[in-house]
């Protein structure tokens, strides 16, 4: 190693070594709720160190907190962008940030993706990612819910349109002594059909499916739920397969068999009258 390779080494070192306490304290801030005094100390490590995903994730952990959604993405798209693989982090914290954004199918993408890496890596945090691809598909349905009414909206707007065109019409057509008689009989029609419309929307209830339906593996409505040994309940093709990969429970690592799971038949009866009363949730 020549002199200058060795005093590379050395101030890379130091570089390094500082990024590493500045990451520490800031975390020893974090601990404290101290946030704000946190999430500078994340931006000093990165100074000092752009190349370490861990800090970016972090510097993101703290923005979450402090509710700055938007440097929350920037920082989970420098992490990802030096480790793309296995960076369950990133892709949680990301989730969550464009879960406030209210950019619920892109955070559901995000969350499904922490969620596998988490199920791989068999970590404590499986029960939190979980939590969050719950909410995200929540989000993701109230998103398209947002974007089928305000379609019913745009129809009704086409409705009322044609019939307008229709009423204009019928009216050069019509007769001096009978336009008022005309025009009175179109407007009593259009507002005849903006009244049903109003009401039509106040009797439609809000499409919510029931966490107690949803399977916490597929996240999907249940058909066939079956119960393990410590009382949670899951789709039995979704369980099956996991206990093919791995015969653990899948929220607390105990060892789970296949001939230990049991049909839940009052949670099996509660879903299909669910779907009976609610045809749209095969949909979620």
């Amino acid at each position: 190693m020549t002199e200058a390779e060795r005093a590379h080494a050395l101030e890379l070192h130091k570089t390094t070594t500082a990024a590493s306490d500045a990451n520490l304290e800031a975390s020893r801030f974090f601990r404290s709720n101290d946030l704000a005094q946190a999430e500078a100390l994340y931006t000093k490590a990165i100074l000092l160190d752009p190349s370490a995903p861990m800090l970016y994730t972090n510097r993101a952990m703290a923005r979450l907190k402090l509710g700055l959604l938007e440097g929350v993405l920037e920082d989970c798209a420098s992490s990802l962008a030096i480790k793309e693989n296995a960076n369950m982090k990133a892709r949680h914290y990301g989730a969550q940030a464009l879960m406030g954004l209210g950019r619920g199918k892109e955070a559901l993408e995000e969350a499904k993706k922490a969620y596998e890496i988490a199920v791989k890596e068999e970590g404590a945090s499986l029960g939190s990612v979980v939590s969050v691809v719950l909410k995200c598909k929540k989000a993701a349905w109230d998103e398209r819910e947002r974007e089928r009414l305000a379609g019913t909206e745009g129809t009704k707007g086409k409705i009322v349109e044609g019939l307008r065109r229709d009423l204009d019409i019928r009216l050069e057509k019509a007769e001096e002594a009978k336009r008022e008689t005309v025009r009175k009989d179109g407007e009593e029609m259009i507002e005849e059909v903006e009244r049903v419309w109003v009401e039509a929307g106040k009797a439609e209830k809000k499409r919510v499916v029931p966490d107690w339906a949803v399977d916490d593996i597929t996240f999907s409505l249940m058909v066939d739920p079956v119960i393990t040994k410590t009382g949670k309940s899951y789709e039995r093709a979704s369980i099956l397969e996991h206990l093919r990969r791995s015969p653990t429970d899948p929220l607390t690592r105990e060892p789970l068999r296949i001939d230990e799971l049991r049909p839940n038949l009052a949670l099996r009866e509660a879903c299909e009258e669910f779907l009976k009363e609610n045809g749209w949730a095969v949909d979620y």
